[in-house]
């Protein structure tokens, strides 16, 4: 009996941290896409070589 539960509680946290890992990559893709989307999204130079952006750092 105690196999078998080992078997099914390492299935389960495999199965879990599949899941988890897959969110994740999905999460990097958004924010990728976004950080993308802040190069082209850009404000036009104002004037001299600083130019405005919409983030701070």
């Amino acid at each position: 009996m105690l196999p078998i539960l080992l078997v099914l509680l390492l299935a389960m946290l495999l199965f879990g941290l599949g899941f988890a890992v897959k969110a994740l990559w999905w999460i990097a893709v958004v924010v990728l896409v976004v950080w993308l989307l802040g190069f082209v999204m850009r404000a036009t130079p104002t004037g001299g070589a600083r130019r405005s952006r919409w983030y701070r750092w």
